[in-house]
């Protein structure tokens, strides 16, 4: 279904559904935009770092997973589901402090699987991550 023939919810609907206590919360990921073509949130580098000090590849990960995740639940919503079935990430650089920004954008939008690429940058707009996040979409179960 297209976007031009359906509703797609608002931002404070979507964050509505998604359930509290969970990674999203628990990293202070903020969503900033939500379409199915294009997905824009920020993440804080403190709270989310490794041993050194430095941003966490595990969290740009998440960082993707949501925003592609979340891209995906758009394009099939409302009644459908999105699950992960894949996700890489190539880490180019390294942050210590600030707010990172991801911004996930379709690559294919399909019936049955939705990809997105992520671009994770520091507040300078320097790249620091790209992700791929692939997810099967399916009606959700009954109930």
């Amino acid at each position: 279904m297209s976007e031009s023939t359906r509703s797609l919810p608002s931002l404070e609907e979507l964050l509505a559904v998604i359930p509290g206590g969970g990674l999203v919360e628990r990293m202070g990921i903020e969503f900033v935009e939500a379409t199915p073509e294009r997905l824009v949130a920020t993440m804080p580098v403190e709270g989310n770092t490794q041993v050194a000090g430095l941003l966490h590849g595990g969290a740009s990960c998440v960082l993707a997973e949501t925003l592609g995740s979340i891209g995906a639940l758009l394009h099939v919503w409302p009644g459908g589901q999105a699950l992960g079935t894949d996700i890489n990430a190539t880490h180019h650089r390294s942050a210590s402090s600030g707010l990172v920004t991801g911004t996930a954008t379709a690559i294919s939008l399909g019936r049955t699987l939705c990809s997105h690429e992520v671009v994770v940058t520091d507040e300078a707009g320097r790249r620091l991550c790209t992700a791929r996040i692939t997810n099967l979409v399916r009606p959700a179960p009954p109930g």
